[in-house]
């Protein structure tokens, strides 16, 4: 084997965005720090506001959207859209 073999790597430039992309999803959908002892906080959060919970998420789209221009960006529009997605999800269920 020759030193260029020995020292070639093999980079996927594709296959590496696709990693970060993974990895920012999962920031966006299911944040480490907003899971204790097997419990969404999400999850106890609607649990507790129960009748009140889509002025909750509500106001959670208003924040991630009022302020992605001036602190999280893309990450924080994506936020924004995981509480819309939730509040549908809330709201079909209310509605069924």
């Amino acid at each position: 084997m020759s030193e260029e073999q020995e020292f070639e790597i093999d980079f996927d430039v594709e296959g590496m965005f696709k990693d970060f992309d993974e990895m920012e999803k999962d920031l966006v959908n299911h944040p480490p720090h907003y899971n204790q002892a097997g419990i969404e906080c999400i999850d106890a959060i609607l649990a507790a506001t129960n009748h009140n919970k889509e002025g909750y998420l509500q106001g959670n789209i208003l924040k991630y959207v009022w302020r992605y221009d001036y602190k999280g960006g893309l990450e924080d529009l994506q936020k924004a859209q995981w509480y819309l997605n939730k509040l549908i999800e809330v709201y079909k269920e209310k509605h069924k």
